[in-house]
């Protein structure tokens, strides 16, 4: 059983006690929230017991007093930069972003595109906002940044930009990735607001690096494994050493950065809010930790799980070779290798053995590996595998009958779409069999056990199997080889 290490419902408590604090300092404050606002699966696998949505339960008790503005950079519109773990384009996970904060009464305010530059698929996805109801603001390059101060604090700088108008005096500011232009967003507002005579303030809620934990804690490692693509590098914080004599982690963006934006507020606000990039913040994840043990080994591997995926995407041409040497790096601090989950031996053994691609997969304390077979793929199989031995079906009954499957099979191949059943395909045939076989229903019963489960491929899983690998959320790791079938 998995061991918890973090105590959610304390967290939700002081965290939102501390944001109340922090926003009853202004008129309006502007809260850069850094990372996933929904469904922090980072947060979810180091810290065990983190619950995935903790964070939007804890802005629902400050609801009456938010509304939210989303941010995105128009280069990334451009790009079609992808969201990793969902396999969505940043400008589908904006809109995804704001139907369910409304779903969930949260107030939406608006859209701002940062750095536009007259991009005609920026231009495009401007037009779909506004025809869904969606309010959008086009901010430029700001004039002057980031050393002439006098000129970013001016009508040519921050004053060039429109003024959104706002209502609440919490807004949280966030974007579905890094480099989005929140922080560039909160101080346009901020000018603007003061120039209306609204004492306005800027606060940070980011949850990693802890800055209470260890400067090396495998919490704090686990974040720069996880933005290694970034150049991030964790450091402790000398204004904050210096102020207060008192050791906090915060990483180089944020320190290199400081004394530019306390510039900035000293000229917007005419007073010094803060004194380091930790004063900033109103991180309280740190305080919440109550097994460091189980934290420590959640987080190593994820470092792990981290390194697998960055050596794909190298292979993939996603990445530079920098990204997953600097993790390995890591891993090295840590004295662990490419070995440490459990599952990688047995699925490295299986191929061997029948020089076959090989899925394996930890169920409990046991694990189950899949071969590719000829009706099916790796994960299929294994999959398959999994839930009959959670079920305690035995090994010779068939969940499914070939005379079932080679007819779907047939048919894919006339279709030209593969040689084989993908894990999709297989589960669609197991629940059309569940409501004439009890076997079939049981085994289908046991698919949510399988969620947080440590899994192993010896190729690059793509496609439908990896996206339904990814639906049943389960950690998935592979071997930077790609398999053509």
């Amino acid at each position: 059983m998995k061991k918890i290490g973090f105590d959610n419902a304390k967290y939700v408590k002081i965290q939102s006690k501390k944001i109340r604090e922090r926003f009853k300092l202004f008129d309006k404050l502007y809260l850069e929230v850094g990372g996933k606002l929904f469904d922090d699966s980072h947060a979810a696998r180091i810290l065990p017991g983190f619950k995935n949505d903790v964070k939007i339960s804890m802005f629902k008790e400050l609801k009456d007093d938010l509304e939210i503005i989303f941010c995105i950079n128009a280069g990334d519109i451009e790009k079609n930069k992808t969201r990793g773990e969902y396999g969505i384009t940043y400008d589908i996970e904006i809109i995804k972003l704001i139907n369910k904060s409304k779903k969930m009464g949260f107030s939406v305010n608006s859209v701002v595109i940062t750095l536009y530059n007259n991009q005609v698929s920026v231009d495009k996805f401007i037009k779909k906002l506004n025809r869904n109801g969606i309010k959008t603001y086009i901010h430029t390059f700001t004039k002057g940044y980031p050393t002439d101060v006098d000129t970013i604090v001016s009508e040519e700088g921050y004053g060039a930009n429109p003024y959104i108008e706002t209502t609440k005096p919490l807004i949280l500011v966030n974007a579905p990735g890094p480099g989005s232009g929140k922080l560039a967003t909160c101080l346009s507002q901020i000018y603007h607001e003061n120039k209306h005579g609204i004492n306005a303030g800027y606060a940070k809620f980011e949850t990693f690096p802890v800055w209470n934990l260890p400067l090396k804690h495998p919490v704090n490692l686990a974040y720069e494994a996880a933005t290694a693509d970034l150049k991030d590098v964790n450091m402790i914080d000398p204004f904050h050493l210096e102020k207060y004599g008192i050791t906090a982690v915060n990483y180089n963006r944020d320190i290199e950065t400081f004394p530019i934006l306390k510039n900035i507020l000293n000229k917007v606000t005419q007073k010094d809010i803060y004194s380091s990039p930790t004063d900033m913040g109103v991180n309280m994840v740190g305080f919440c930790i109550n097994n460091n043990e189980a934290v420590e080994e959640a987080s190593k591997k994820e470092i792990v799980r981290r390194y697998y995926n960055e050596k794909n995407n190298y292979k993939m041409g996603l990445c530079d070779e920098d990204t997953y040497k600097k993790i390995k790096l890591l891993m090295n601090e840590l004295n662990i290798d490419e070995m440490y989950l459990d599952v990688i031996k047995p699925a490295l053994a299986k191929k061997e053995k029948e020089s076959l691609p090989v899925i394996s997969i930890k169920v409990g304390k046991k694990i189950i590996t899949g071969k590719q077979t000829d009706l099916l793929t790796p994960a299929g199989t294994v999959i398959l595998n999994a839930i009959k031995h959670l079920s305690k079906i035995p090994d010779d009954i068939y969940l499914l009958s070939p005379s079932v499957l080679e007819p779907i099979l047939k048919l894919k191949k006339e279709m030209g779409t593969g040689d084989r059943l993908t894990l999709t395909e297989v589960l669609t045939a197991l629940s059309i069999s569940s409501v004439t076989n009890p076997l079939a229903a049981k085994a289908m019963s046991y698919l949510t056990k399988l969620k947080n489960a440590e899994a192993h491929a010896t190729y690059i899983v793509t496609g439908s199997d990896k996206k339904s690998l990814r639906d049943l959320k389960i950690n998935l790791t592979c071997e930077n080889e790609f398999l053509d079938y």
